[in-house]
């Protein structure tokens, strides 16, 4: 079995002798290197990194600075803070920089684990208070910025964008399914389908994405309204 690469960096040595201690224990994960400061990865470039575990504190512009250092020094690595202090705002720069995924400090160590494991297999991972409003921050940064609406460019089949409206509108997958007609279980694939598609994990994030005037286009074969 293949193990997950991790580079811890935490300038607390206790902290970070205690990460790395409880990482080695996973039979899936190998810490190759601990250190105390985000520079230091800057002169590593053999280490090849598959998760890069940063420890500081958002609101200093110069961690962003570091974030992309580091992106660009270890382009194939993916990045998870920890230890966020969250700013909206903030949020949106360090998810723009690269960022795969954040930890809060005070987020169990199963959950932990399992963001890493997650980041390793290239998802993006927010804790679940962060979620719901960062897809509108996103939406509007990138419409002031003049880059439009993000979102637009991911095509949904019709069938895919009425199962959105009616998530964001709070429906079951079987109210959904007795509202559109349709088998429960073809729900769930429709589900599963925006998922994949928006690079989304929960139904909560599916209607916040909606609620952020997401509005992807139709697929360029798309036939109109099929009866599923």
């Amino acid at each position: 079995m293949k193990r997950i690469r991790v580079v811890v960096v935490e300038d607390n040595r206790l902290l970070r002798e205690g990460l790395t201690v409880m990482l080695k224990e996973q039979s899936d994960m190998t810490v190759i290197a601990a250190l105390s400061s985000g520079e230091a990865l800057l002169h590593k470039k053999p280490l090849r990194p598959d998760v890069i575990l940063l420890d500081f504190v958002l609101r200093s512009r110069s961690s962003l600075r570091l974030v992309n250092g580091i992106r660009s020094a270890h382009p194939e690595s993916r990045i998870i803070v920890m230890d966020l202090a969250p700013l909206q705002s903030s949020l949106v720069d360090y998810v723009q920089a690269g960022v795969a995924g954040f930890v809060l400090k005070d987020a169990t160590f199963t959950d932990f684990i399992r963001t890493i494991r997650d980041v390793a297999q290239g998802r993006k991972v927010l804790p679940p208070p962060l979620t719901s409003s960062l897809f509108t921050e996103i939406a509007t940064h990138a419409t002031r910025k003049g880059k439009g609406n993000p979102f637009r460019s991911v095509r949904m089949t019709t069938r895919e964008r009425e199962v959105i409206e009616l998530i964001a509108e709070g429906l079951s997958n079987k109210q959904i399914s007795s509202r559109l007609s349709l088998a429960v279980d073809t729900v769930k694939s429709h589900v599963h389908n925006i998922l994949e598609k928006l690079a989304l994990h929960t139904r909560l994030e599916i209607a916040s994405y909606h609620h952020a005037g997401g509005q992807p286009s139709a697929s360029s074969n798309e036939r109109p309204a099929p009866e599923d």
